[in-house]
């Protein structure tokens, strides 16, 4: 299964130092210089982990480490982008309103390769775990190779995993070539040029030097509680939901409308831990009902992802029946590791919030 790659809290990247403490009023209240600290300080790390990724990218013996730049990369940009968003009415809104959606694009473009990589090394490792074989995609012309066991799932396995390898390491390629293409366009240089003015200049509203974070901050919050709110929870106290398998084994190709208010939970929450990043800066403290909610929020995600991977290529045509057969029951076996992150979910959120430095 494929490893969950949460953001680490911003004190934690490596390579950069501790941060002073947040500017405050005389009131003790975090203001708009707090803010524009962290911003510069996510900035900086932009501009550093792009250097990084520059100095290694071409480098074949780099290919780890152009990896990990390109995450450090990805986590800025959304730490700079959910910043403009829950605190826009302290920055020149022109200026905020047109950065958003360009650092949006850039890590969302950014973020594909890697997500196909782990969703096919999440499908392989259930269609393993279900038929206990090891499904080998074919190379050089060989056919897929499986343990000689009996059954449909065992006989369709490893055709169905050289199918998903065929088709999401083609589609990581295509990823990967949008993201250098993406990364060498005159888009993405105004990106950076941007950024590398932010390292030094944040564009803060008049009003911005005298007025507290916390309200900002607290609303974010309070637009996830009230999402929570809103989830099925009770149904998602049950670790076998059946109602909501009925809807996830459906034939529709459309994304399962169940699974859309958990994904936006997930980027609330995020949302959430990026203000709180604000506010605190390198002394924010580590909510771990929060943490643990993420964990569940980011298996979710991949489940939901990889199930839907598993059904389109089940709708391959001319596929063998024992193929067809395998990648339904994969795919029942991802929706239920959904059905599994909601539950987990649930019992995150209910547990009384423990922080710790």
């Amino acid at each position: 299964m494929a490893q969950q790659h949460l953001d680490p809290p911003t004190s934690s990247v490596a390579g950069t130092a501790p941060r002073a403490p947040a500017p405050l009023d005389e009131g003790g209240a975090p203001i708009g210089d707090a803010l524009a600290g962290y911003l510069r300080a996510q900035a900086t790390e932009f501009l550093r982990s792009l250097r990084q990724h520059r100095e290694t990218g071409a480098a074949a013996s780099g290919a780890g480490e152009s990896g990990d730049a390109a995450r450090s990369l990805r986590r800025s940009a959304r730490r700079i982008s959910g910043s403009l968003h829950t605190f826009r009415p302290l920055l020149d809104a022109d200026w905020s309103e047109g950065m958003r959606p360009e650092l949006a694009w850039l890590s969302g473009t950014l973020a594909r390769e890697h997500a196909y990589a782990a969703r096919l090394e999440r499908l392989l490792g259930a269609l393993n775990r279900l038929s206990g074989t090891a499904v080998v995609p074919a190379q050089a012309g060989r056919a897929p190779a499986a343990a000689p066991r009996t059954g449909n799932l065992t006989v369709g396995a490893a055709k169905a995993g050289a199918l998903l390898d065929r088709q999401l390491t083609l589609a990581r390629t295509r990823a990967h070539s949008a993201a250098l293409q993406a990364l060498g366009s005159s888009r993405f240089h105004a990106v950076a040029d941007s950024v590398a003015v932010l390292a030094s200049e944040v564009p803060l509203a008049p009003a911005a030097n005298t007025t507290d974070l916390r309200p900002l901050a607290a609303a974010a919050q309070d637009r996830l509680t009230d999402a929570v709110t809103a989830l099925p929870l009770v149904v998602a106290g049950l670790p076998y939901n059946a109602e909501a398998l009925v809807h996830g084994l459906s034939a529709d190709t459309a994304p399962q409308p169940q699974d859309a208010p958990w994904h936006q939970v997930r980027l609330l929450l995020r949302l959430h831990r990026y203000a709180s990043e604000a506010l605190h800066q390198g002394e924010c403290p580590v909510d771990v009902r929060l943490l643990g909610a993420g964990k569940a929020l980011n298996r979710h995600r991949d489940a939901a992802e990889a199930a839907s991977a598993a059904a389109s290529a089940a709708r391959t045509p001319r596929i063998a029946p024992a193929t067809a057969y395998a990648l339904g029951v994969l795919h029942a076996d991802q929706r239920h590791e959904v059905e599994a992150a909601r539950f987990a979910f649930q019992q995150a959120w209910q547990k009384e919030a423990v922080r710790t430095p």
